[in-house]
């Protein structure tokens, strides 16, 4: 065949290489899906598993296709097409993607009852990602089927495909985590790696004398999505944010007014972090959490120590700071990026001192021992596993003094049978011998103290008497008032089997009914042209 001997194909070198890139970029562009997604839906694993999934869809098809069209027409021009069209749509997804997933969401808030997060990122994953991985999974079979010349080497030919991509796909997972997403976002991560397909495939059409149209084309729209799909922007909609950037771990917005700065990881579940500039309350579960040092019994505040695990900008710290006098708190926070936002946008002081660990783990390198520990790490449905098990909350009350109090903010309260809180309330109550909950007013919130201690409320009473700040006072009564004690159930989670994804999904999906139910009876009663008048 006369075209695959041509230009950059006179030998296998090029072959390899293609594979590489290819392998490359398969990896990059599933881990930029995750970060692409998770602001809407989550980092859970139910999100990475339909991302997996969904990909190695649309990679077996394209293998498929691949084997057949290499077999049925073995021109190298239509593979090296078909990467620039991957790339093109690649390149595309800064531009149109964050639209695309709020125009799927909007769509099937309307129509689903249940499993809104599985079946709306299944859907944005199919329409965005499937189509360019199924043609990057044409690149094996049909590399196979340009390199092999004769069955005396086929074993080493193919072998050595399959290294260059294996080594590609290897630089493909670390660079996208550590090194552009980090530091030039998901966007341009997309359109870097969309660039290097382009180059490749230019490459081999320069070298070829042909598709000069093709070529110059995908040219004139990688520098369109350039510009216009660049930003690192999820919240669009938004003009006045104080910061928007993205770390190892999250998507971060800070916002700010003349009252308060606020720190959200994605942009459709709400708040993570509060400061407020004036000395006043949150009006946020942080309010309803200071009620922990002050059940504990025959200890000033003052000679207290106060482990914050999921410190956050340390919203709870300076509160307790605040409010309640010369506490000693300090902090574990997995995300440095987050720790250097509470310093620079949230005045965290530097005496209190944050730790960039993973809170389990922490505590597993620790002998220290507290008065209060707040467990403060469940975000959305994003519940680390193995800072919800029995296990872990017997480290935890390891690490309390005597009659010490564990505190944890639950932020998906819900109402049906088995849910997350319930299990996680069934399952602390193995390993503490009281338990109190409060709801919080205004939110979705669960407040859950637990302690050895049965008189942790009465404490709580009588140290209400000793506080000065009227609003801070009020609070606290509040608290005392309407804690109930909780009796635990048979709800256990454990390290082998905790499927904390499923029951928050689970929860937020009622959350959700709750939240449209308004908008579907105006939807079936006046049809689009009544809700587009309502919104």
């Amino acid at each position: 065949m006369q075209k695959e001997t041509k230009g950059v194909l006179k030998n296998n070198l090029f072959l390899y290489l293609t594979e590489f890139f290819a392998g490359m970029s398969v990896m990059a562009v599933e881990l930029g899906a995750n970060r692409l997604l998770a602001p809407y839906f989550s980092s859970s694993q139910i999100v990475w598993t339909i991302i997996i999934g969904t990909i190695m869809i649309a990679m077996a098809l394209g293998n498929i296709y691949g084997g057949k069209t290499a077999d049925k027409s073995p021109d190298p021009d239509k593979l090296y097409a078909r990467i620039l069209i991957a790339a093109i749509w690649i390149a595309l997804i800064p531009v149109v993607g964050k639209y695309i997933i709020l125009g799927i969401s909007a769509l099937l808030v309307f129509t689903v009852n249940n499993n809104f997060l599985i079946i709306a990122a299944f859907c944005a994953c199919m329409v965005i990602f499937v189509f360019p991985l199924f043609l990057l999974g044409t690149v094996t079979p049909s590399l196979v089927k340009y390199s092999v010349d004769s069955l005396d080497d086929n074993g080493k030919t193919v072998g050595t495909l399959g290294a260059f991509n294996t080594i590609g796909s290897i630089i493909g997972t670390f660079v996208p985590t550590f090194v552009t997403i980090p530091t030039v976002g998901t966007s341009i991560t997309f359109l870097i790696f969309a660039g290097i397909l382009i180059l490749l495939a230019a490459v081999y059409f320069i070298s070829r004398h042909a598709g000069k149209k093709k070529v110059i084309a995908s040219i004139v729209i990688f520098i369109v999505c350039c510009v216009s799909g660049s930003s690192d922007s999820f919240a669009f909609w938004e003009n006045h944010l104080t910061y928007e950037g993205e770390s190892v771990y999250n998507y971060l917005q800070v916002s700010e007014n003349e009252e308060e700065v606020v720190l959200s990881t994605n942009v459709l579940f709400g708040v993570q972090s509060k400061y407020m500039k004036q000395d006043v309350l949150t009006g946020m579960y942080y309010d309803y959490a200071m009620a922990a040092p002050l059940m504990v019994e025959d200890k000033d505040v003052s000679d207290m120590d106060v482990l914050v695990l999921g410190m956050g900008t340390g919203t709870y710290a300076t509160q307790c700071r605040k409010y309640l006098g010369d506490i000693t708190v300090e902090g574990v926070e997995i995300d440095e990026k987050i720790t250097q936002l509470s310093r620079r946008y949230f005045s965290l002081p530097d005496q209190i001192k944050v730790t960039t660990y993973d809170g389990r783990a922490f505590l597993n390198s620790c002998d220290q021992k507290y008065d209060v520990i707040m467990v403060d790490a469940y975000q959305d449905i994003t519940i680390p596993f193995q800072m919800s098990s029995v296990e872990f909350f017997k480290l935890v009350k390891e690490h309390l003094n005597r009659d010490g109090v564990m505190v944890v903010n639950m932020n998906m309260r819900g109402s049906e049978e088995g849910n997350i809180n319930q299990y996680l309330s069934d399952t602390i109550g193995t390993v503490f011998e009281t338990e109190y909950i409060v709801d919080v007013a205004g939110s979705t919130n669960r407040e859950l103290f637990a302690s050895d201690n049965g008189d942790i409320i009465s404490i709580l009473k009588r140290n209400i008497n000793n506080l000065d700040h009227p609003d801070l006072k009020k609070m606290m009564t509040q608290v005392a008032d309407q804690c109930k004690i909780y009796k635990g159930g048979d709800y256990l989670l454990t390290d082998d089997k905790a499927p904390v994804e499923l029951l928050g999904m689970q929860v937020i999906d009622e959350l959700i009914r709750d939240e449209v139910s308004y908008y579907k009876d105006i939807y079936k009663k006046e049809g689009i042209r009544g809700l587009l008048q309502r919104l």
